[in-house]
């Protein structure tokens, strides 16, 4: 079962690759400051992945103006998501969680569709959790199929009323 609403978010600290090398970024940086949104990717450079991230991107602006802090996770090592970033455009904090401590914590791991599909395991389900202020989840959207993209309306319907 994933992280149900109510749950606090992991204390958990991801890489992101940035200009200056490895850094750390907590999953609750915005705690006490603001609302979090947590996007899963399965994999980078994939076209649907590429699409949701691209589109959040576009979004960032009006989920600055609510208070909210994006972060994406995807299992890719810190230097494909660097790759990826630069050439798809995409500004959000991207974070990487290639030894899959963030996907075992919100247990979102895909044992089904993917693996199935492609014989890739350990990637995680196309997920997206909210958190308000107080670092609690208050919207969880797990999806079964990894070419479906999340709720938008749904997210942002979450966090503005965080």
């Amino acid at each position: 079962m994933p992280l149900k609403i109510g749950q606090p978010l992991p204390e958990i600290s991801l890489k992101q690759k940035t200009d200056a090398g490895l850094a750390d970024v907590s999953l609750r940086r915005n705690v006490g400051k603001g609302k979090t949104v947590i996007l899963f990717v399965p994999l980078a450079f994939t076209g649907v992945c590429t699409d949701e991230l691209c589109k959040v991107t576009g979004l960032l602006e009006e989920y600055k103006k609510l208070g909210a802090d994006v972060i994406a996770i995807s299992v890719d090592s810190p230097f494909a998501q660097e790759a990826w970033a630069k050439q798809a455009g995409i500004t959000l904090t991207l974070v990487s969680d290639f030894n899959r401590v963030a996907v075992k914590a919100f247990k979102v791991k895909d044992t089904k569709v993917i693996p199935e599909k492609t014989g890739l395991l350990n990637v995680a389900k196309r997920s997206v959790f909210v958190a308000d202020k107080a670092g609690n989840v208050i919207h969880s959207e797990v999806k079964r199929d990894p070419s479906s993209m999340p709720n938008f309306a749904k997210i942002k319907k979450a966090v503005e009323q965080a």
